[in-house]
């Protein structure tokens, strides 16, 4: 049977959800009897991550295979057996993808509100564990106001489509060069 290489991202503690509790785990294979459906029943997954990331319920980033009958839809793929070739913890990753994201789109601007630039500081900080939740509340709701302020002032369809497939390329490669980095 053809296997579909995708993502797909699991809950912290790895285990499968709507009451199934199965363990994901590095070189097993799940599966499920029946016929597989979309949201419904079968085993998960994205051929992109930021696909993926769109159904995330952690930030358990594993790289599968699924294969048998399979389902698919325009952002994701269900079948009845999934085996996980290899799983990273993607909670750093994940923050620092946001922030690099956050980066592109201020480049956009010809002078970037200081509140925004500020919130990506204090978010790394946050990360490496200098900043509290309080000072990253407060930088995010101070970084929401302004772009808010700058939503109102700008369209932005067609850069939105350029930054979706630079960011999907590079949250591609940050984990790839992760689970390099973690073998």
């Amino acid at each position: 049977m053809k296997r579909i290489l995708c993502w797909h991202f699991a809950a912290d503690d790895l285990k499968l959800g709507y009451r199934d509790g199965r363990k994901i785990q590095a070189g097993r294979i799940l599966s499920v009897e029946g016929t597989p459906e979309l949201c419904l029943h079968g085993m998960h997954g994205s051929r992109t991550l930021l696909n993926a990331l769109d159904y995330a319920n952690g930030s358990q980033i594993c790289r599968c295979e699924v294969w048998g009958q399979v389902d698919k839809g325009s952002a994701k793929l269900c079948g009845t057996h999934r085996k996980t070739l290899w799983i990273i913890d993607g909670t750093n990753l994940l923050h620092e993808f946001a922030c690099r994201c956050a980066e592109d789109a201020l480049a956009l601007a010809d002078n970037p509100d200081s509140r925004s630039v500020r919130a990506i500081e204090v978010k790394r900080l946050w990360v490496r564990g200098l900043a509290t939740r309080a000072e990253l509340a407060a930088a995010r709701d101070a970084a929401r106001d302004a772009a808010w302020d700058a939503a109102r002032a700008a369209a932005r369809d067609a850069a939105w489509d350029a930054a979706w497939a630079v960011q999907s390329r590079r949250l591609a490669a940050m984990v790839s060069a992760e689970h390099k980095r973690a073998k």
